[in-house]
Order: C-alpha cells, then structure tokens, then sequence
C-alpha cells in the first residue's frame, strides 16, 4: 500500500509540474484563458467576476507557481498534508470549470496544458476526474510520515519560488520561452491554410433499414445516401483558418499581406500604454521610404488606432484582423513580426523591438 501512495504522490505531482512549467512559459496565454472565464461566469453567475478581469495576470502567474511548488512538495514530502489538501483544492476548482464548459459548451480549450498540448474541454474533464481520484486516495488513506530535512526543504522550497517568480516575469516582459503557438518563428503561413493532406470521406448510406458504409460516393440500386463524414478531419484541416485582414473600407488585405517583406505592427487593443510604446518604438523611422520592407499596422481597435495614427501624423496603412489571432500572434501589446513571403521570420515584445531599421532589415537576409 505504501508504494502505491507514493507512486500516487509522484505521479499527481509530475502532472502538476509539468502542467504548470508549460503555462509559466506564456503567463499571457494562460491570462487571455482566465479572462474567458471570467467573461462567461459574469454572464452566467456574477457580474463580480468582470472585476477580477484586470487582475487576470496576476492571477495567472500565481496559480502557474503554485502548481509547480505544490507538485515539488508532494515529491519531495514537504508539508505534505497541507500539499495534499490544497492539491485536492485546486483539483476540484479545476473540475468544475473543465464540467462547465464541457457541458455548456462556452470555453472550447480549458489551456490545462497551455498550447503545448491542446485539450477539448471533456478531455480535460477526464484528466481532473481521474486526478481527482487519485488525490481522494491520498486524503483519505493514512500514512506516516517522517518529515525529515523539513528546513532544507522549506528552504528549497523559498528558493523554488523565487526562481519560478523571476521567470514567469520574464516571460511576461518578453516573449515565451518556447513558442507552441502556430504563428511561431519559421512558419510559414500561406501553406499552413492550406490543408496538409488529402480529407479522406465515409459516406453513409442505407440499404433495406440498414446502414452500409464507403469510401466513394456510389450510385447503386436501393441504395438511399444518407450522409457523409469527414475521416481524417483534424489531420487534413489547415493549422491556420482565421488569418484575416481587411481594410477600414472593407478590402481584403490577407493574401497581399503575405507577399513580399513586410513588418507587423500588432495592436491587439489601443490605450495610452500601448500609443507610448508604439511611440517609443520609432515606428515612423521604421515607415520611412529608406526601408525595403513594408510596415503595416495588424489592429483590432480600428477608431483608436486611425485617431492614434491621425494625431502623430503617421502615414501608416492599418488593417483590421480580429484580436484572438492578434493575441495568438504574439503574445505583446504592442508587438512586432518580420515577414518574408510570409514566413515568419522574427517576433519581438516591445521590450526588445530593435532600435534601428537597419537592424530589422537584417533579418529579411535569414535562410528562410
């Protein structure tokens, strides 16, 4: 019984590890999911939760640590008790909302895993309830334990924490560390809307009440077509199949824009913060005539934007592109993107936007 609680232990912990290193690597992405639920529980339950929007950041990096630490000391038997119980806690939080939204239909990816391995929302129900058995185990079977080296563990356990604290800030501040996202550097966006293998059908038909089964469309004496299915749906659907723009008059901008070299401006939401930054950022030395690169402003805000564009007399073309794929783009606000036959050839938070256009020339010279 005793290895089976400490294989128990272990197992849960890994999961919570591994769980949330992912998400500590884009502490962003995990707040653009709060946000989604936040959103839905106003609508459904509270308005309170609209208050807690704002904070959804900080919120995110919080509970991406505690993931971390509580899976650290369930392997290592620090605290275990109160590990265990928060644990459970947290476990059963986590199972209402994957229920939620499995069952309502409201949020499509709980980002359990972040981006590096998406889950449908009843997949996600399934890995908490699973979970959740597992830690009723822990709660409720008795077990001793020893406690020993409880000052190098509490003390590794402080140091654990800040070394996770710095790192989800950097992250933060910058870019993630790893890109799972499919707007990543070197991809190429025009062949990632195009499906990447042939669909593959079943069409259904029927013959005297029974359903019969092929793989071409078929035309045969008593048999009635009743349907037809996609077999290979997620293998020969495009990566991308929201990559949209369109000009403040309504044309369509998207296959230009993926044509020759080009930098992306991305605004996924105009405010004063984000005009400062875009100001800072020399923008219209980037515009100038000298560059061999276009620059093209990707925003969701179309009337702030052309006030913002209007008022420092910047003769920026903008496009409108919606703000979930500007926030899947690049995880900055502003943030930039340098594009050649639509490849992506560099990415950068507006923490580390190249202070001269020479220098972002450079990479349109890269081997993609």
């Amino acid at each position: 019984m005793r290895t089976i609680y400490k294989a128990a232990l272990v197992f849960v912990g890994i999961v919570f590890i591994f769980s949330g290193l992912v998400k500590l690597n884009d502490p962003v992405g995990t707040a653009i999911k709060l946000e989604e639920y936040f959103s839905v529980f106003s609508e459904d339950f509270t308005s309170l939760f609209k208050y807690l929007e704002p904070y959804s950041l900080i919120i995110a990096l919080v509970l991406n640590i505690l993931e971390i630490v509580l899976g650290v000391a369930l392997i290592i038997n620090f605290k275990r008790k109160l590990a265990i119980r928060i644990t459970a806690g947290l476990i059963i939080f986590f199972s209402f909302l994957t229920f939620y939204s499995a069952y309502f239909n409201k949020v499509t990816d709980c980002g359990c895993f972040g981006d590096a391995i998406p889950l449908t929302p009843w997949q996600s129900f399934g890995k908490d309830i699973i979970l959740l058995l597992i830690i009723s185990l822990l709660l409720f079977v008795k077990e001793k334990s020893k406690g020993s080296k409880f000052k190098q563990k509490a003390i590794a356990t402080l140091f654990l924490t800040g070394a996770l604290t710095f790192l989800g800030v950097y992250a933060i501040n910058h870019l993630p560390f790893i890109d799972f996202r499919v707007y990543k550097e070197g991809a190429n966006i025009p062949s990632l809307m195009q499906a990447s293998v042939p669909c593959k059908y079943k069409y259904i038909f029927e013959k005297d009440g029974d359903e019969v089964e092929f793989e071409k469309y078929v035309k045969k004496p008593g048999y009635t077509y009743k349907d037809v299915k996609v077999i290979n749906e997620k293998e020969c659907s495009p990566k991308i199949t929201d990559y949209n723009l369109t000009s403040p008059l309504g044309e369509d901008f998207t296959q230009a824009s993926l044509s020759g070299r080009k930098l992306f401006v991305v605004v996924h939401k105009m405010n004063k913060k984000v005009e400062k930054k875009l100001l800072e950022a020399n923008i219209k030395g980037f515009a100038s005539e000298n560059t061999d690169y276009e620059v093209l402003i990707l925003t969701a805000s179309e009337t702030k934007t052309d006030a913002f564009l209007k008022k420092n007399d910047l003769p920026l073309p903008y496009y409108l592109v919606d703000a979930t794929v500007l926030k899947t783009m690049v995880r900055s606000n502003p943030g930039f993107l340098a594009l050649k036959e639509g490849t992506i050839l560099k990415k950068w938070h507006y923490n580390d936007f190249p202070e001269t256009p020479d220098k972002i020339g450079s990479y349109f010279n890269s081997k993609y």
